[in-house]
């Protein structure tokens, strides 16, 4: 059998840069070990699947090379582009994934790829766990938590990019990741963050588009803004444009083409 698979970088304006994710459209649902199989095969920070149930609106799940992922933003944008090039006339495009419902997509004038996604926002930890603070080289000044990860914030973005971690450690964590963060010091962002997930998919994640669905709120509430332009300070880097609505965060970005082809199974 042969499939359809498409690589593009998200997050960035540039082939290399961002976060590359696979994606791969079918008629019907491979099975869930053949799509772990290729997920693991990719060896990408996600590989996306897409059914279609009609011409604008598609079911979506995401895998990672180790599991399935809930909920992916990077994986979510490469395949709304890869979507929107293949139908040139597509203003919008909605997904559908079991564990975050609809997800309205939308081509900006701009060319951005604009996301609507719940607010994910952390609550703060009082008690922060063992296996976070001996995780992680710089003590954090707050924590916070919700359902996907351990929000860690530093001082500075000097401290956020020095960090070291466990990963060992870090994993007994699971099912959480840990994402450490902190205001930028370039006046063209408003915060920078890293995102470490060795319990989930691997070591340090390039660019990580649902973790900033909680990132966003806390920033919006800690600076007063509901805008905000966020960096996430990997070796590869990227760039995403946030916008807080109440129960809803607005994240977009772009994303360039790196590989189209076939894979046979």
């Amino acid at each position: 059998m042969e499939i359809e698979i498409t690589v593009v970088d998200a997050f960035t304006d540039s082939v290399f840069g961002g976060n590359p994710a696979a994606v791969i459209i079918t008629d019907e649902w491979l099975s869930d070990d053949l799509m772990q199989s290729i997920a693991a095969e990719n060896n990408l920070s996600e590989t996306a699947f897409l059914v279609s149930e009609d011409a604008s609106t598609y079911q979506i799940r995401w895998f990672s090379p180790l599991t399935e992922i809930t909920f992916c933003g990077h994986a979510t944008l490469a395949s709304a582009f890869v979507l929107f090039k293949k139908q040139t006339k597509l203003a919008s495009i909605k997904f559908s994934a079991k564990a975050v419902g609809e997800l309205l997509v939308e081509k900006t004038e701009a060319g951005l790829v604009q996301m609507n996604f719940p607010n994910t926002k952390p609550e703060k930890v009082e008690i922060i766990p063992d296996d976070l603070s001996s995780g992680l080289s710089i003590p954090p000044v707050d924590v916070y938590c919700n359902s996907q990860a351990y929000f860690v914030v530093y001082e500075s973005e000097t401290e956020v990019l020095s960090v070291q971690r466990n990963n060992e450690t870090l994993k007994k964590l699971r099912p959480r990741d840990v994402v450490v963060t902190s205001t930028a010091e370039a006046k063209n962002y408003d915060f920078i963050s890293r995102y470490f997930w060795p319990a989930n998919g691997g070591d340090e994640d390039p660019v990580t588009g649902s973790i900033h669905t909680g990132l966003a709120p806390l920033w919006a509430e800690r600076l007063g803004k509901n805008d905000l332009v966020a960096y996430q300070a990997s070796k590869r880097g990227g760039v995403l444009n946030c916008s807080v609505s109440g129960e809803r965060v607005i994240i977009s970005g772009n994303a360039v083409q790196y590989l189209s082809g076939t894979i046979t199974v």
